[in-house]
């Protein structure tokens, strides 16, 4: 059952979703700093979709149909907008672009909104029982198991977008990665939305 925790793991996070994607243009804007202090808040959010899924308060509150859709309605519009920053930044790889860098509440912020967060953790909560007799202990293998994908992936999005800053591409190109990068984001919505 593990090694199907894991596979399932490496498919579901391994899809560039808001996070990464975000990760990546604020390390590639930032630089090392802010995009190290938007991971840490990356992680910590994802630690708190994850309480709120395995606690069952995710099921509860979206149990009632009107706030189900105001959440999801405000989720999406706000990745939406932030898909169209990333669109629209012209010909500097700036994904996500602001006067001020997003640090860490700005991280935690965005995984409490993401709709991918909380069906890759409902996936993981809900289904793969490892334990089934002690929830506790199974709750706490599955966030060891879950982090030991997902901060692999994420330090690997934050080194793509250090590296990219490094790199003097021309305009075009640059252009061309956000258009790219707006695009996954789009499709790592709607995948949420329709699952």
């Amino acid at each position: 059952m593990i090694g199907s925790f894991l596979f399932t793991g490496l498919l579901l996070m391994g899809t560039p979703g808001p996070g990464v994607l975000s990760l990546a243009g604020v390390s590639s804007a930032y630089g090392v700093r802010s995009g190290v202090q938007y991971l840490l808040g990356l992680l910590i959010g994802n630690a708190l979709t994850g309480l709120i899924v395995a606690s069952g308060l995710a099921a509860a509150i979206l149990a009632v149909p009107v706030i189900r859709n105001v959440l999801l309605y405000a989720s999406v519009g706000y990745l939406l907008y932030l898909a169209a920053k990333i669109a629209f930044a012209g010909s500097r790889i700036a994904f996500i672009f602001s006067d001020s860098a997003p640090g860490f509440f700005s991280g935690i912020t965005l995984q409490l909104i993401n709709p991918k967060a909380y069906v890759v953790n409902t996936a993981f909560f809900t289904g793969f029982p490892i334990m089934p007799d002690n929830f506790l202990l199974e709750t706490l293998i599955k966030f060891a198991l879950i982090n030991s994908i997902w901060i692999p992936i994420h330090f690997t999005w934050l080194y793509a977008g250090i590296s990219l800053k490094k790199l003097a591409l021309r305009q075009e190109i640059q252009r061309a990665i956000n258009i790219v990068m707006a695009l996954l984001m789009l499709l790592a919505i709607a995948m949420a939305v329709v699952i």
